[in-house]
């Protein structure tokens, strides 16, 4: 089984939440609308970073290495692939509908 190592953020350099998951989208929703903890209290909902595993287990060791990293270590991480801070899950989001859109039209000229 596949897996991701993701990192949210309040803001851009704002606090920081990093989590392993299976399923990437389920899991950001459950984020953006089911969270009663940290997440929610601190507003960590924008996805900045993640990572693709082959494995579940590689993702999981990963992540702890990461929960163990300086912040700015972190952020460093971060500013490589998303200087922007853009939220990449709307921008995958925005990607699949895109595709979802073109394969659409080149079925029904």
């Amino acid at each position: 089984m596949a897996g991701y190592v993701y990192i949210l953020a309040s803001k851009p350099r704002g606090t920081l939440y990093t989590g392993v998951t299976s399923n990437l989208e389920k899991r950001m929703f459950e984020h953006t609308y089911k969270s009663k903890g940290f997440v929610k209290r601190y507003g960590v909902i924008t996805l900045v970073f993640f990572q693709y595993f082959d494995s579940i287990h590689e993702a999981i060791e990963w992540e702890k290495k990461i929960k163990k990293w300086k912040r700015r270590w972190k952020i460093q991480l971060i500013e490589e692939q998303n200087s922007r801070w853009t939220d990449l899950m709307r921008r995958e989001q925005l990607k699949s509908l895109a595709l979802s859109d073109l394969k659409h039209q080149t079925r029904n000229p």
